[in-house]
């Protein structure tokens, strides 16, 4: 069956949600993967700064995804939290502890306390972005799904640890960590900034490696991901703006223009949340047991009236979210600077 315009349209702003998320929340995460390289507690100070008065808001895109996934898509939400309930238990449990990190380092001045609290902030930051990673692998490579629309048992950890989600897991960290790279480089000066400059190099060359590890592993082993680029073969412009954004942020570097590198960095993840919902494309979970029992688009979508005014109301709110969150960039444009009560 063929999705409505309606199911379509809610594919798509799921796509722009998620898209919205891992450009905002993906330099966060970053960030916290870069942790361990600031050599003092003044430097560990302003990495954690720059992100501090817009981290919380940025998880907020994770919320209304789950909550738009919820509403327009249930039988996906259904089978995705049930079969997926440990690796989401975890994942949120980072998500969690990683904000108790940065609240909870600046309470006591004593270095073991601090330390913890550092090395809890690189490590949750770098699994939750790991394991977003394996989810999308996973995602693309294929999940147990019985022809009832359920899972066929739960899936442990250990079983999504496939070497596809695997090296899209290690792609996700160095993907976030030169985004989080290149919001440091714009937020920062001094020394400091200096050093993010080399370490942005590292963190490039070693995402265009694992692009290139994924991108042959799923065209080699995942024909299904492939597919939608031999049905729409307008698809591949997003592929050739891709790497023409991938190009452009060395570029930017070399031209010492810090803002043109983070926008250009926020459009390759954009395109790469758009790559992924092109090879599950017109599916929203793909069973490793039988492609008769994808769970489509039209088969996990809510009803027409549903859609309809969920339409309406994204409608009011999404310019409305839009507007404050350019309104707290705004304010907070700008380097770091320290005051006693930052972080």
């Amino acid at each position: 069956m063929q999705p409505t315009t309606l199911q379509l349209l809610w594919f798509v702003l799921l796509g722009v949600l998620l898209a919205g998320y891992a450009i905002l929340d993906g330099f966060d995460l970053g960030v916290g993967i870069l942790h361990p390289l600031a050599r003092d507690d003044r430097e560990r100070r302003i990495m954690m700064n720059s992100i501090g008065p817009l981290w919380d808001g940025n998880e907020v895109w994770l919320v209304v995804f789950g909550g738009a996934l919820f509403a327009a898509f249930p039988k996906a939400y259904a089978a995705a939290f049930s079969g997926l309930y440990l690796a989401f238990m975890l994942l949120l449990f980072c998500l969690i502890f990683r904000g108790v990190s940065m609240e909870f380092r600046s309470k006591r001045p004593e270095k073991p306390w601090r330390r913890f609290w550092d090395f809890s902030f690189f490590a949750s930051s770098t699994l939750a972005t790991f394991l977003f990673g394996v989810a999308v692998g996973n995602s693309m490579h294929g999940l147990p799904l019985g022809p009832d629309g359920d899972f066929t048992d739960t899936v442990r950890l250990v079983q999504m640890l496939h070497p596809f989600p695997v090296c899209v897991g290690l792609f996700a960290v160095c993907a976030f960590a030169l985004h989080g790279a290149v919001y440091l480089n714009l937020k920062t000066e001094g020394e400091l900034h200096n050093r993010i400059r080399r370490w942005m190099w590292t963190c490039f060359w070693c995402f265009l490696a694992m692009y290139a590890v994924v991108s042959v592993y799923a065209i080699l082993e995942i024909p299904r991901a492939t597919a939608s680029f031999r049905n729409y073969p307008w698809a591949w412009i997003i592929v050739i703006l891709n790497i023409l954004a991938i190009a452009n942020i060395p570029r930017s570097l070399y031209l010492d223009r810090p803002l043109r590198a983070f926008l250009t960095s926020a459009c390759v993840i954009a395109a790469f949340t758009f790559l992924f919902g092109l090879a599950l494309f017109p599916n929203l979970i793909v069973s490793s047991v039988s492609p008769d029992n994808d769970l489509s688009i039209s088969r996990a979508a809510s009803t027409e009236k549903t859609l309809g005014i969920m339409a309406t109301i994204a409608a009011m709110g999404i310019p409305f979210v839009l507007a404050y969150t350019a309104v707290i960039y705004w304010v907070f444009r700008g380097k770091v600077v320290l005051h006693e009560d930052s972080y």
